[in-house]
């Protein structure tokens, strides 16, 4: 690691009625890669913005290059070398790979945009990152880690010193993470100066050279990496000790009664033939690799995509499931992997989101009752330990695992039977990942029953009473929790048919 060119001191941070950043310490050298880690709600995404002069800080230093500085804007931050590579990407799909890598900046040939001069400069760049991707191709038609090559390419070409990388491989393969990887490490190379955010603590063992912590809006301490543990980094973000082992036998009783029972389900590519059955109680896991078909049955149940054919029935009656609204009336929540699409409006009041599937409860005629609505939503924001200053806060301003809960409190609310969690756990941090855990288990404590869809293997084995492997769109097979192990699960599903 080089010289300090990035320094943080005592920066504090206050909206209405939260204290977001008490005193917070930071710094970054060049040719490093520092994780800047902490549960949802820690100040990660705040001490950001304020350094890329999103917020304006209430106190503190920001010192950059030797002297002390406060970008106006992110276009003055982006202008001195300070860039972020955003989770949500934001490229335009309809333009080239190129149009989108110098977007604002274009090179110009007798009045008209030179494509052909930006497509070269576009190969010239990837050529030093080692990036393989045809410069004249639709954005869009990537995938979503060939995009995220290509903002990190764009961060580059604008002469970034110090690279901010939020969440980068929260929706990528794992193929994928090894490519960004080497691009991190190539422009470490460079000496440049890298911010690494991620809840993932394996990926931070592997890629980071110093680990800071942050707690409650709050600088807990910085970890040389290579000196540190896991569990340490566990514990210095939750304040405790947090260990999920694996579940040992099923919770569900011989005689349990099926609730869910689906035959011959068929649905384009990814769901052929897949059966099986959901008992109540029970935590029924749906693993598998990226493609395997796992969401898209899960939609094909929930009505949100169309059946070719096939049967589905609850608690033993045959049901005609068209839309999300048939699924919802037969009893049926879903938590979709992408909440900000699917799950949550954002822009509306964390009340608003907690009763709108069950909106007609709250109706006086033709206008909502709200103190009604404010007492339930008050209600499930108190079980659910939802972290909120109100229940008229919008969403939007919530961290992950509190958005995770709200919608978790939408199908409460409407008192659905069966809850169909994919990836509930994405893109929170592990304490928030334990009170999920907790909920999950009170829920099929309370005769609850719950499909639950994870790529993570841990989180499989931690919460599952019993198994469905799917590969290429077919279920491969079904293993009992107690005879589960990650060797068994991985093999059956790589079994290509």
């Amino acid at each position: 690691m080089g010289e300090v060119i990035l320094t943080m001191k005592g920066i504090d941070k206050s909206f209405p009625g939260v204290h977001a950043l008490d005193h917070v310490n930071f710094e970054v050298r060049k040719g490093e890669v520092h994780a800047l880690m902490g549960e949802n709600g820690a100040g990660k995404s705040t001490l950001m913005k304020v350094l890329t002069g999103i917020y304006k800080k209430d106190s503190g230093t920001i010192t950059y290059e030797g002297k002390e500085t406060e970008f106006a804007s992110p276009r003055d931050a982006q202008d001195a070398g300070v860039v972020i590579v955003h989770q949500e990407l934001n490229m335009m799909g309809h333009l080239t790979v190129a149009q989108n890598i110098f977007i604002g900046r274009e090179f110009m040939k007798g009045g008209i945009i030179d494509d052909a001069r930006m497509n070269e400069e576009t190969e010239k760049l990837f050529d030093k990152l080692h990036i393989n991707i045809d410069p004249t191709k639709k954005m869009g038609k990537l995938t979503v880690g060939k995009q995220q090559m290509c903002e990190i390419a764009k961060a580059i070409s604008q002469e970034a010193k110090v690279i901010v990388f939020d969440e980068p491989s929260a929706a990528l393969t794992e193929s994928e993470v090894e490519e960004l990887f080497k691009i991190i490490r190539d422009i470490r190379e460079k000496n440049l100066g890298i911010i690494y955010i991620s809840h993932r603590i394996d990926e931070i063992k592997v890629i980071t050279d110093r680990v800071t912590v942050m707690r409650d809006g709050g600088y807990v301490g910085t970890l040389i990496t290579k000196e540190c543990t896991k569990e340490d980094i566990i514990k210095m973000m939750v304040g405790r000790v947090i260990y999920e082992a694996p579940k040992q036998k099923s919770n569900v009783a011989k005689d349990a009664p099926v609730v869910l029972k689906v035959e011959h389900l068929n649905a384009g590519k990814l769901v052929r033939d897949v059966s099986f059955e959901l008992r109540k109680g029970e935590i029924l896991g749906f693993s598998g690799l990226m493609g395997a078909g796992r969401t898209e049955t899960a939609r094909v149940l929930f009505g949100a995509d169309p059946k070719e054919s096939g049967d589905i029935y609850i608690n033993g009656r045959k049901v005609d499931i068209k839309t999300p609204m048939d699924a919802v009336a037969y009893g049926i929540g879903y938590l979709s992997e992408d909440r900000k699409r699917y799950g949550i409006v954002v822009e509306k009041s964390v009340a608003e989101n907690s009763t709108m599937v069950a909106l007609k409860n709250f109706m006086s005629g033709i206008f909502i009752n709200k103190k009604k609505e404010k007492e339930v939503a008050e209600k499930y924001v108190e079980k659910l330990k939802i972290k909120t200053p109100g229940v008229e806060q919008l969403v939007v301003n919530l961290s992950g695992g509190n958005q995770q809960k709200v919608i978790i409190a939408k199908w409460l609310v409407k008192d659905s039977d069966i809850l169909i969690f994919d990836e509930p756990t994405r893109g929170i941090d592990v304490g928030a990942k334990s009170e999920i855990y907790h909920l999950m288990n009170e829920f099929v404590t309370e005769g609850k029953s719950i499909i639950m869809i994870s790529s993570e293997m841990a989180e499989i084995l931690r919460m599952s009473d019993r198994i469905v492997v799917m590969c290429e769109g077919k279920k491969i097979g079904e293993i009992d929790i107690s005879e589960a192990t990650q060797e068994k699960i991985m093999s059956m599903a790589t079994l290509r048919n």
